[in-house]
Parts: structure tokens; C-alpha cells; sequence
């Protein structure tokens, strides 16, 4: 394990030096498509018979680290923590009834757009995936991915208000996405959580059960780890605390079976909510200094983790039709996902946001580890194949193309809104 890591991290830091020096994309970007780049070199090898068996290692280095675990048991709860401690809480809170809205309904009404049409279009060129894989598949792939997002806005200069309400409705719309997700494998009696006679109210009670718990065990945290921090001033014991805070609170709520990820983000929350009588400036400084370090690093590798992992999956001529078809299926759905509630949210806001801010939702909705970790979490079935394979395609489109092109629009957005 420990070799395999070390051997992961030498290839990620390799990568992220070459883009750094070289190329300059956003680090998420770049990163990616330069591990993409290196699974392409690693299967023409092995094609030619140049290194033999040297796609065979990598798969078994990838299989060694486990992408699941590294990302939903192991990283996730750090990067969610780091992400909401970065952000401007107090804006954040003004714009809760906004970020909130649109975490909810747009990560349901893309589950079941994307659900449904992934399960005609299966249909279509031959795959015949079950409706409710279908929907599972519509569940993982619709939340937009926090890290990818949070790494491109602080590249970019996005007015104030735009940039709360797109981080904030990222960081929420992941545990969301992955409640709606454990729903829904337990109606498909995957996951270890399946009963007898499921019924839409026992669905519904699982997904308050999992988000409400998520958000009022977060909130406690927070407030634990308010008052531990406010009542000491030292850096390195301060570090030490949240680090507590954030593994062992992630940990507690997996063996509460409410959601992790809310509660991550509620915590990160409330301690950025009061980081100055939390924090004096000195203490201040390197602590967020810590945890912006941890964040860019783990970042650089879950990217890098997804480039490696991409082109390593064999796939059929069907698989790839589906994917070209769900690529725009999904870019649609995101769109439509995001149009519904910002006429609920104007409608109840007198201050509008910038008419660009709906185009930049839906082309700034970029996919990452956490939709590729809960496909690979599936288990074995004649599905799961089909499932990984479109969600790599989507993953790898959005950060490559609306990844690349997504500058000019945030100018835009910034010159037009009223912020």
C-alpha cells in the first residue's frame, strides 16, 4: 500500500511540475488531462509490446489505492472541510435561501432527467441498464464537484456574490448528491442497506435521516470546535484539533449513517463563520495556511488519481455512442436543473444576480472524483461497466472542455453582474 501511494504521489508531483512550469492550465485541468495523456502513452506501450505488462501494473496500482475508499473514506472529508473554511461564511449565510435551493432541487431534477434518458439511451444502443441504474447513474453524475470548482474560481476573478453562491451550491449539492445515491441503492438492494418492502416514505425518511442528521451533527462540530479553538492560542495544537475535528467527526457520522460530506461543510462553516474571535491573526494565518495546503495538495493528487484512471477501462463502440449522447443529456439536464429554481430564487430576491450567472452555473458545473468514487463503488453487475465508463467520459469532458473554456464566460459574468 505504502509503495504503491509513494509511487502515485512521485507520478502526481511529476505532472503537477510539468504543468506548473510548462503549460499554466488551472492546476485541476491540467493535472487531469496530463494524467490522461500518461494513460495513453501507458496502453500504446502495451499495445506494442514496447513495456509489456505495463498496463497491467498501473491497473494494479490503481486497484491497490482504491479510488473509493481514497476518495469517499479518505480524502473527501478533508478536502469538504478546507473548501468551506475557505469561503466568506457571512456572505455565504446572506445567501443561504439561494445556495440552498439550488443544491436541492437542481441535484434532484438532474437525478431524474439524467436518470431517465440514460435509461432509454442504454436502451437505445443495446445496453439495457435497469431504470433504477439508471437513476443511480443520475444520482452520482449530477453534482457538480467541489474541488474541481473551488480550484478554477480562485484562478478566477468572479464577483463576490457569484462566487458564494456557485462554491456554496457545489459544496452542498455533493452530500445531497450522495444521500439521493444511498436512496437510491437501497430501493436497489446495493450497498448493504436494502430492507424488505421499500417504500417511497421509507425512501424519503432515509433521505432526511441522512441530510438532516448530516447538517445538525455538522453544526455541532462547529460549535465543538469553536469553543476548543476560541479557548487556546497555539498554531500547531490548533491544527491539531480541527484535523481531529474533521477525521474523527467524518468517521462518527458514518457510524451514525447520517451524511458525512453536509456535515464536513456545515463545520468548515461555522468555525469560518467566527474565525476571528476563533483565530488571532498570527495562528490565523498558518492555520488556513495549513489547511489551503492540504487542500491543493490532495487536490493535485485526486485529479491526478482520475487522468491515471481514466483510459485504463476497456470500452465498446455502444459505450462510447452513450457517452457522446449523455455528455450533452447531462449538459442539458444541468442547465434545465439550474433554470427552475433561479426563477424561484428571483422571484423571492429582489437583487438579481448578473444575466450571465445561469450560463456560468451550467458550463462551470464541472464533475470530478466524487461521481467517478461512487461508480466505482457499484457493485459487480453486467451494469457497472457501462456506468464507469460514461461517467468517465462526462468527468473528462467537463474538466477538459468547459474546463479550458470557461474564462471568456466568466468575464462576461463579471462585467454584467451588479455586484
Amino acid at each position: 500500500m505504502l509503495t504503491a501511494f509513494a509511487m502515485l504521489l512521485c507520478v502526481t508531483a511529476l505532472l503537477a511540475y510539468l504543468n506548473e512550469r510548462y503549460i499554466h492550465f488551472p492546476t485541476t485541468v491540467g493535472v487531469t488531462l496530463a494524467g490522461a495523456l500518461a494513460s495513453i502513452v501507458l496502453i500504446t506501450l502495451d499495445a506494442f509490446h514496447l513495456i509489456p505488462g505495463v498496463r497491467g501494473w498501473a491497473a494494479q496500482l490503481l486497484q491497490t489505492l482504491n479510488f473509493t475508499n481514497f476518495v469517499l473514506n479518505g480524502i473527501l472529508a478533508v478536502l469538504l472541510f478546507a473548501g468551506a473554511l475557505s469561503l466568506d461564511a457571512q456572505q455565504l449565510l446572506r445567501q443561504r435561501g439561494s445556495i440552498m435551493t439550488l443544491a436541492f432541487l437542481s441535484t434532484l431534477i438532474s437525478t431524474f432527467l439524467i436518470g431517465f434518458a440514460a435509461y432509454f439511451i442504454f436502451g437505445w444502443v443495446g445496453l439495457d441498464v435497469p431504470l433504477i441504474w439508471s437513476l443511480l447513474f443520475g444520482a452520482l453524475i449530477s453534482p457538480t464537484d467541489p474541488v474541481a470548482v473551488l480550484d478554477l474560481l480562485k484562478r478566477a476573478k468572479v464577483p463576490a456574490k457569484i462566487e458564494t453562491l456557485i462554491a456554496g451550491e457545489s459544496l452542498f449539492n455533493d452530500g445531497v448528491g450522495v444521500v439521493i445515491f444511498l436512496a437510491l441503492a437501497g430501493v436497489a438492494g446495493i450497498g448493504g442497506r436494502h430492507e424488505e418492502g421499500v417504500t417511497a416514505l421509507g425512501v424519503l425518511s432515509l433521505f432526511l435521516r441522512e441530510a438532516g442528521g448530516g447538517l445538525l451533527f455538522g453544526a455541532v462540530l462547529g460549535v465543538l470546535g469553536y469553543r476548543l479553538l476560541r479557548s487556546i492560542n497555539q498554531h500547531a495544537v490548533e491544527v491539531l484539533v480541527t484535523l481531529a475535528l474533521v477525521v474523527g467527526g467524518y468517521v462518527a457520522a458514518a457510524a451514525m449513517e447520517i451524511s458525512g460530506p453536509l456535515a464536513m461543510v456545515v463545520a468548515g462553516l461555522v468555525i469560518s463563520a467566527n474565525r476571528q474571535t476563533v483565530f488571532s491573526e498570527e495562528t490565523g494565518e498558518l492555520v488556513e495556511g495549513f489547511w489551503e495546503t492540504i487542500d491543493q495538495v490532495l487536490n493535485i493528487l485526486l485529479f491526478a488519481f482520475i487522468g491515471l484512471d481514466v483510459l485504463l477501462t476497456r470500452t465498446t463502440g455502444a459505450q462510447l455512442i452513450a457517452s457522446a449522447a449523455l455528455i450533452a443529456v447531462a449538459l442539458a439536464a444541468r442547465w434545465v436543473s439550474v433554470v427552475i429554481p433561479f426563477a424561484l430564487i428571483r422571484a423571492r430576491i429582489r437583487e438579481g444576480y448578473g444575466a450571465y450567472t445561469v450560463r456560468l452555473l451550467t458550463w462551470g458545473g464541472l464533475r470530478g472524483g466524487i461521481a467517478i468514487s461512487l461508480a466505482l463503488s457499484l457493485p459487480a453487475s453486467p451494469y457497472r461497466t457501462h456506468i464507469v465508463t460514461v461517467t468517465y467520459a462526462i468527468v473528462l469532458f467537463t474538466i477538459a472542455v468547459q474546463g479550458l473554456t470557461i474564462m471568456p464566460l466568466v468575464h462576461k459574468a463579471s462585467a454584467a453582474s451588479p455586484d
